[in-house]
């Protein structure tokens, strides 16, 4: 069983658990205030291999809510009329600008008003608001502000436009605070379209569960776009959202059960100034069409006090069967627990990590590319099993990292190939390892470095290959290839190429492995089946062959103690936008 421990702790040795660090340091900005708050994240026990089900079934269930649920044999109509409003029906009244509903019930609110609908009902009532053609604007507070009741569904009437705005902006200490707000359960439904104006903080807002099943709905915030503190659900829709802070934010921080974001279907599209997705928990994406950019892109200068990730978790991302892609000027796929990656087209490009995970990343199935990234895959343990990669990086492709610094020894990191589809193209390290490496299946293709300083390979343990297909070209000047003592042979060769050259890997004159390289190289490490130490082998490039003793050549199973660190892939080197403490 998962536990989530929530212990905040200054310092923690690290040892290869299964547990992450307490020295991750988040610094995370108050859009509204300018200033910095400083976080440390918890220590937690993750286990990458969890699938979504199982990672939602230790969640506490979502309410969600229906019209036909409103306890009431009939349904009360609303006629809002400028600064006043009619009712027809029981369960409502009417003040000034202000129509209060204090019962359980169905209601059918159409026209428009400068005020606000308040539900004050019993805490045990169940409320179902139909708008049907509503335009609700107050310059004092929320448009609909739910602050009685068990649950709320708001239902979108088919055909209707809808719309919500509030004040310009809230008391520090206001609990009333976004144009859509609720105290408790809210459920969104129907084939109407709403817009939503936060003008002076969140968009939509619910205190306990917020879920969306249906309709068309657009967000726009000085703050979260869509705030549901002890779970935010997207099953359907089209939603859009444009927030000056974080997309999508779901923030209980209390209880382990909660504070999770689960997308299952709907298409969802988020420009945020914070981070897109953001779950003091988890989040999980088991369907749907989720476009995201985050912190104004990969291409953006983000301050190191503001976190702009595109998909955040506290505990556990999961991706299982979405379409995502992430355009995000910090990672693009976050976690200070595990990610798990089994299935789903996955498109990210990052300013920092494309994938990272303070614990142990899993990959076993589905589409991932990162087109861009400083380092593109981080963890303190990296498996893949499964799947299509392809990662794009400016450092280091792969990055088996504990964020504890560099070191020449072997700290206990790990990266572990048993399966999947492999590519990586780096400025730096291309498959890095603190610790070790093995490699028993699948298919592991390297381009880069170019530069002498790194190597295609670096690994400070032992890298160890029993099976599977690895090519490895890149620079001279830090190459390694795996353990001498490896089940499965290999070979290294000190030959060049260009972008383009034609390599060819020959036993006994027949061609038993070929690329086209997409990079300059100086040196060629290959490993497959049939391959056998001590057996000589030819290299080849666009024609021109170097004979090779299999087993032999290159820096074998120990790497030159340069390898990356979470902090950044060279010595000393720190990440774009991020000071030399925030690993965040």
């Amino acid at each position: 069983m998962r536990t989530k421990n929530r212990i905040l702790l200054a310092a923690v040795p690290f040892a290869l658990t299964g547990v992450i660090l307490a020295g991750c340091t988040a610094v995370a900005a108050d859009l509204e205030s300018g200033t910095a708050t400083t976080q440390t994240a918890s220590v937690q026990d993750v286990d990458a291999s969890l699938t979504a089900e199982q990672v939602l079934d230790e969640n506490a269930d979502a309410t969600t809510v229906t019209a036909d649920e409103a306890e009431t044999g009939s349904e009360t109509t609303i006629s809002l009329a400028g600064e006043s409003a009619t009712v027809d029906g029981d369960g409502a009244t009417v003040d000034g600008n202000t129509v209060t509903i204090a019962a359980a019930g169905t209601y059918r609110v159409s026209g428009a008003l400068a005020g606000s609908i308040v539900v004050a009902a019993p805490d045990d009532a169940v409320v179902a608001l139909i708008l049907d053609g509503v335009d609700i604007a107050n310059t004092d507070g929320a448009a609909i502000a739910i602050t009685g009741a068990d649950d709320v569904a708001i239902v979108l009437a088919d055909g209707s436009e809808n719309g919500l705005s509030d004040a310009d902006s809230y008391a520090d200490d206001a609990e009333v605070n976004a144009a859509l707000y609720s105290d408790a359960d809210l459920t969104i439904s129907g084939s109407g379209a709403l817009t939503v104006t936060g003008n002076g903080n969140d968009g939509i807002t619910s205190k306990d569960d917020l879920t969306i099943l249906a309709g068309t709905i657009v967000v726009t915030a000085a703050d979260d776009g869509l705030r549901g503190k002890d779970s935010l659900t997207l099953a359907g829709g089209t939603v859009t959202v444009d927030a000056g802070g974080d997309g999508l934010s779901s923030d209980q921080d209390a209880d382990e059960t909660q504070g999770y974001i689960w997308i299952s279907g709907g298409d969802l599209d988020v420009t945020s100034a914070g981070d897109g997705l953001a779950a003091a928990t988890d989040v999980v994406l088991t369907g749907g069409d989720v476009t995201i950019e985050s912190g104004g892109g990969s291409t953006a200068n983000r301050g190191a006090d503001v976190s702009a990730k595109g998909v955040k978790g506290g505990v556990y991302v999961v991706l299982e069967g979405a379409t995502v892609s992430v355009d995000a000027a910090d990672d693009a796929v976050h976690s200070n627990g595990a990610v798990h990656i089994n299935d789903g087209a996955i498109m990210l490009a990052s300013g920092d990590d494309g994938v990272h995970a303070d614990t142990a990343l899993a990959i076993d199935g589905g589409s991932l590319t990162v087109a861009k990234s400083y380092e593109g895959l981080e963890s303190t343990d990296i498996s893949i099993a499964g799947g299509t990669i392809d990662v794009t990086a400016s450092d280091d492709g792969l990055n088996a990292s504990s964020g504890s610094g560099e070191s020449m020894q072997d700290s206990g990191e790990m990266i572990t190939i048993s399966g999947g589809d492999t590519t990586v193209h780096a400025g730096g390290d291309g498959f890095d390892s603190n610790g070790s490496a093995e490699m028993t299946g699948g298919s592991l293709t390297i381009w880069g470095p170019t530069n002498d300083g790194n190597g295609a390979i670096d690994v400070n343990g032992s890298f160890d290959v029993s099976g599977g297909t690895l090519l490895a070209a890149g620079s001279a000047g830090m190459a390694v290839a795996p353990s001498t003592d490896s089940a499965q042979g290999w070979v290294f060769a000190t030959t060049d190429g260009d972008a383009g050259s034609t390599v060819e890997i020959l036993a006994d004159g027949q061609v038993v492995g070929e690329y086209v390289a997409d990079t300059s190289f100086a040196t060629v490490v290959y490993s497959g089946a049939g391959i056998v130490a001590g057996s000589t082998y030819e290299v080849t490039v666009d024609g021109v062959s170097t004979t090779v003793t299999a087993g032999e050549g290159g820096a074998s199973g120990m790497g030159p103690g340069q390898g990356g660190q979470q902090g950044g892939g060279m010595p000393g080197g720190t990440r774009p936008g991020q000071s030399e403490d925030d690993g965040s």
